[in-house]
């Protein structure tokens, strides 16, 4: 049995990629802040990932099956009760090679390319087309979380994870143009070396030659960039994306 939705007084969020890292920190953040949050993996939830209410507010869907978000999109509206604030499309997959090295255009097999556009592309545009009409009614804000090695080749990331974040960074623009007549918001942000446990060994080699602060980024520094897009304080914000990587673009 689906939770009963709460209060109109209480805001929304639907947050995929919410189990560590970036969308742990973002869960918290918003939980903080007063917000529902619905999480969405292709895993159950774990009771390593202490939120209130977390349990309840989990939808099990797998991003790489078209016909999986579908059904999740269906669970998803039965829980939000008509109005949903805030999507952030957090999830993506970066494969990497034997011993984990960087995956090139030469030698990315072909069905792996696609599983990476089907997560970290085509879920994103899937889920705010499946949630629009609850967030027209909220007037709420979608934020998709791109990345630096979508501007840029990476020593780490591989072609498919950066070209589908450079995707996804101009979908964004193209979404807030066509979901802005409908009252919702699209920006993006784009993390660079953020201290997580997905860190690749080599790091530390950025921040000494790139990085002009010299240090990585915190899962707090990003998340209270995502809580910024989703308050009253981004409401003229629209078609944006934020660097978030210490000075790494310029």
């Amino acid at each position: 049995m689906n939770p009963p939705p709460l209060r109109d007084n209480v805001r929304t969020l639907v947050l995929t990629g919410a189990s560590r890292g970036i969308g742990h920190a973002t869960v918290k953040k918003f939980g903080a802040s007063g917000w529902r949050i619905i999480t969405i993996s292709r895993q159950p939830f774990s009771a390593l990932c202490p939120w209130p209410g977390g349990g309840e507010n989990h939808v099990q869907l797998d991003l790489a099956d078209p016909v999986d978000i579908g059904r999740g999109i269906e669970q998803i509206r039965a829980r939000i009760g008509g109005r949903l604030d805030a999507l952030v499309n957090n999830a993506a997959i970066s494969p990497k090679g034997s011993n984990g090295s960087r995956l090139g255009a030469i030698d990315t097999p072909f069905d792996l390319w696609r599983q990476v556009f089907d997560v970290n592309f085509f879920a994103p545009v899937a889920l705010a087309r499946g949630l629009m009409d609850e967030l027209s009614a909220a007037k709420g804000c979608v934020v998709n979380v791109t990345s630096i090695a979508g501007s840029r080749v990476h020593p780490f990331a591989g072609s498919a994870y950066a070209t589908s974040k450079a995707a996804l960074a101009a979908l964004t623009r193209e979404m807030s143009h066509d979901f802005g007549p409908r009252g919702i918001r699209v920006n993006a942000i784009a993390p660079g070396e953020i201290d997580t446990s997905i860190l690749s060994p080599g790091t530390e080699k950025i921040v000494e030659e790139q990085i002009p602060m010299r240090r990585l980024g915190t899962p707090d520094e990003v998340a209270d960039v995502i809580h910024f897009l989703c308050e009253k304080g981004s409401s003229y914000v629209s078609g944006a994306e934020i660097q978030i990587n210490g000075g790494q673009h310029v």
